[in-house]
């Protein structure tokens, strides 16, 4: 298994079409940023989308941004769109994606990692913090974690 960077991808189109035939709405909502070129208007300059992969089959993928669901905020950077595909879950391959979110945020001189989610009990399993109850684009409000590196 191994992590590439979409960006970096030669086969971008090809992960773009995995991305797709994920079952989450968050994930639609990613697949049409990347698609349309707006990725980077929503999620800064120097984000990233990570995917784990083993050879073609895409396992899991997150993103590593400079901004999130939670806008506006000084908090910097983010974990987001964080997406395990039904058959791989149970193997805490998020771990994987978790530990190169942090080896970026280290890098870029971050003293931890944001989550905003609904989810509970997962994040916690990871080193994962409740930091606060925030409102999102949305309007709706959102659990964030913080991953102290």
């Amino acid at each position: 298994m191994r992590i590439i960077d979409y960006f970096d991808s030669s086969k971008k189109e090809y992960w773009l079409n995995e991305i797709r035939k994920s079952d989450w709405r968050a994930a639609g909502f990613l697949y049409e940023l990347l698609k349309n070129g707006t990725y980077f208007d929503m999620a800064g300059k120097k984000s990233k989308v990570l995917l784990l992969t083993d050879g073609d089959e895409l396992i899991s993928f997150c993103t590593y941004a400079e901004k999130d669901e939670i806008q506006p905020t000084e908090l910097t950077p983010w974990m987001g769109f964080v997406y395990t595909f039904p058959e791989y879950r149970g193997h805490h391959y998020i771990g994987m994606l978790m530990e190169e979110i942090e080896r970026l945020a280290v890098k870029d001189g971050a003293s931890g990692v944001y989550i905003s989610t609904d989810q509970i009990g997962l994040y916690e399993k990871h080193g994962c913090e409740f930091k606060a109850e925030m409102m999102n684009m949305n309007g709706e409000l959102s659990k964030v974690y913080v991953k102290k590196v």
